[in-house]
């Protein structure tokens, strides 16, 4: 974990699916668990998904928060 990849979980968008727009800290929790089921996308998107699947599994999306101002 970087302070980039911190940084790119409250600037860039979810570039597919239902969700698609959608910043990725503000992706919902359930979403997020079906990708670590079924298995993250490769490349900087599933690193960033898994990332932030375990700061919303950790309880720790709070983290986040100064990041947005």
């Amino acid at each position: 974990m970087s302070p980039e990849n911190l940084k790119q979980l409250v600037t860039l968008t979810m570039p597919y699916g239902k969700y698609k727009g959608r910043i990725i800290a503000d992706l919902p929790g359930h979403y997020l668990n079906w990708f670590a089921r079924e298995g993250f996308p490769s490349g900087n998107i599933g690193q960033l998904l898994a990332l932030m699947h375990e700061l919303d599994h950790n309880g720790l999306k709070h983290l986040l928060d100064p990041l947005r101002k």
